[in-house]
């Protein structure tokens, strides 16, 4: 079948369920609050995704039996090549390397240029900083996967501290993928929860919680990202920590609303932070969630620098035994795998081992 068949037929499907129901009067009670249409598989771009998404029967964490949508990735974003991430000599410009996480903790991202790694310990006021090699003005990097393992664990070897971190897509198992589950339908929640996996992008890559930037910056490495706000690590391939615009796949809409850039593990859409005109929703929730007559409850996502996409789940999210949220496969790790929140401790920083 083909794929456009496909989409044809799930959202009939899911059509069918909107009208029906599907788990009993609690559900449609709860889904009957909801203006919500669901997921729409056609906004995901070609190749998003290893094979056609699938409707199957899932239960939420909160115990509701409904369907899910099964998404098979490849942790990597479909279109597009990741990087440029660590410059490698303290002269490269912004071109060569990537971005970074504002120390003020909103706004955009700060570029990664040779000069910025130059002044890192002025940057974050510790003259400990020293990601590169004086005689040689280079950068160091992890140039190996045994490099970017080693950046990546918990507890990291002094080898490998002081390192700008990238990792490459070639350093996955020959047969990486990972599935996750959302529900078809969103089913608003008695009570908002956390967020562990936030979601997934257009692009078909996850759109992660917050990274544990304290871990990071207390090993002295710098965990950069690309300039669309995300990067690579060999548990979750790559993943966003922000979004700067490249999810923005969806652009035109009719009332000039912020475009679509991915869906929530609950189901609900994310939008951008602005709209058409460059203006930031008001009004949002503490999930950073409002309604609107067209795109029912729907979520915008912060800015770039602030370490998260949105600051709750309103819906049902589901999680699997196979991983600790929507995604099926271990928890990921990383410089990583140190426990603790971000700076500030969102609502959304994990508890488990995260990612960097």
């Amino acid at each position: 079948m083909s794929l456009v068949h496909f989409k044809m037929l799930a959202m009939s499907i899911v059509t069918a369920l909107t009208l029906v129901g599907c788990g009993g009067s609690s559900e449609t009670k709860r889904a009957s609050k909801n203006t919500q249409q669901g997921i729409d598989i056609s906004q995901f771009v070609e190749g998003a995704f290893i094979t056609p998404p699938e409707i199957v029967d899932c239960e939420t964490a909160q115990g509701t039996q409904t369907s899910c949508y099964q998404f098979t990735t490849s942790g990597a974003p479909a279109g597009r090549e990741p990087g440029p991430f660590c410059p490698r000599t303290i002269t490269d410009g912004a071109d060569v390397g990537g971005a970074w996480f504002d120390k003020s903790g909103s706004g955009d991202l700060v570029d990664i240029t040779g000069e910025f790694i130059l002044k890192l310990g002025e940057y974050y006021g510790d003259e400990k900083w020293m990601v590169y090699d004086a005689d040689t003005q280079k950068v160091r990097y992890t140039a190996t996967k045994e490099a970017c393992l080693g950046a990546a664990k918990p507890d990291v070897e002094e080898q490998y501290m002081q390192n700008c971190i990238e990792c490459k897509l070639e350093y996955l198992d020959d047969d990486f993928s990972l599935t996750y589950l959302i529900p078809t339908t969103p089913i608003p929640a008695e009570e908002t929860d956390r967020v562990r996996t936030v979601g997934l992008a257009l692009d078909g890559t996850e759109l992660s919680g917050p990274a544990p930037i304290n871990a990071i910056l207390g090993a002295y490495t710098i965990a950069a990202f690309d300039d669309c706000g995300g990067h690579i690590n060999v548990h979750q391939g790559y993943h966003y920590h922000s979004t700067t615009g490249c999810t923005d796949l969806v652009t035109s809409t009719d009332d000039g609303h912020a475009p679509l850039i991915g869906y929530a593990s609950d189901g609900y859409g994310i939008y951008a932070m602005k709209d058409a005109k460059g203006n930031e929703s008001t009004g949002l929730d503490e999930c950073r969630g409002q309604t609107d007559d067209v795109r029912g409850y729907h979520y915008h996502a912060a800015s770039p620098s602030e370490n998260l996409f949105i600051g709750c789940l309103h819906g049902e999210s589901v999680r699997p035994s196979g991983g600790p949220d929507g995604r099926n496969g271990p928890p990921p790790g990383g410089p990583g795998g140190r426990n603790g929140p971000p700076p500030g401790g969102p609502d959304g920083a994990p508890k488990s081992k995260d990612a960097h």
